[in-house]
């Protein structure tokens, strides 16, 4: 199997990497990279036979169209987006399976990408379009667990676990800002909670604007759940919700 990958992030970067490690013949279509198997012509891409577009989110649509021209239609194509209703209004002539890897850092670029990101990780496909044994497969090799489900499905609960908490580091650390002693004697707790705070800033726009009514949503959603935690029995539910996450990482 021939397999391309589109954009060499961090995603991109660490798809290409893992790869190339199991012994794949992959290609690589990238503007900033330069070195073996990476190129800057789509047209490297016309034999292969799982294409990844890694790319940011405002430009994925327009490489989408860009692959229309070039691969034949039994090339499996998919995306890694944290968003998957936008991608999935166009029918498109090759085998479009849309999905989304749940791993990442707060760094980018080819440079932070590395082996093993994916391992352990959760990998949702919305196979709007069919769905495909081939991506399930290799998702499998690079260590990740495929998880099956709709664009509306994925777009509301991404939403709760990731980029209404994104919002929220943002706006933890802007609250704090202006005091230097809080600044001063912040430990692990403030580190922690205002980690996504350094997320990829045209990720970070790309998720606020492209899904700001399921993040409105989530913060409604908050800001009910502060409301219910401080207005009844605070210790009751603190002791439900430790228990709830800590079965969830076991």
């Amino acid at each position: 199997m021939k397999i391309g990958v589109v954009g060499l992030g961090l995603i991109g970067g660490s798809i290409f990497k893992d790869l190339v490690a199991l012994g794949y013949e992959v290609v690589a279509v990238s503007k900033s990279q330069s070195g073996a198997n990476i190129y800057n012509d789509y047209a490297v891409l016309k034999d292969c036979d799982l294409v990844f577009v890694c790319s940011a989110m405002n430009k994925t649509l327009e490489i989408l169209d860009k692959l229309e021209e070039i691969l034949p239609e039994n090339t499996i194509v998919t995306d890694v987006c944290s968003l998957k209703g936008f991608v999935c209004k166009k029918t498109r002539p090759y085998k479009f399976v849309p999905s989304h890897p749940m791993a990442g850092t707060e760094h980018k670029g080819f440079e932070n990408s590395f082996e093993g990101l994916f391992r352990g990780a959760k990998w949702v496909i919305t196979p709007v379009f069919g769905e495909s044994v081939e991506l399930v497969q290799i998702i499998e090799k690079l260590g990740a667990k495929p998880v099956i489900t709709t664009p509306d499905k994925h777009d509301e609960a991404v939403a709760l676990i990731s980029h209404m908490p994104m919002v929220v580091a943002q706006a933890i650390f802007k609250t704090a800002k202006d005091n230097d002693l809080a600044l001063e004697i912040a430990a692990s707790g403030f580190r922690d909670m205002t980690r996504l705070a350094m997320s990829n800033t045209e990720m970070a726009n790309d998720m606020v604007q492209m899904n700001s009514e399921n993040i409105q949503m989530s913060l409604l959603k908050l800001y009910k759940s502060i409301g219910d935690l401080t207005n009844s029995d605070y210790l009751g539910q603190i002791e439900e919700i430790k228990s709830n996450r800590q079965s969830m990482y076991l």
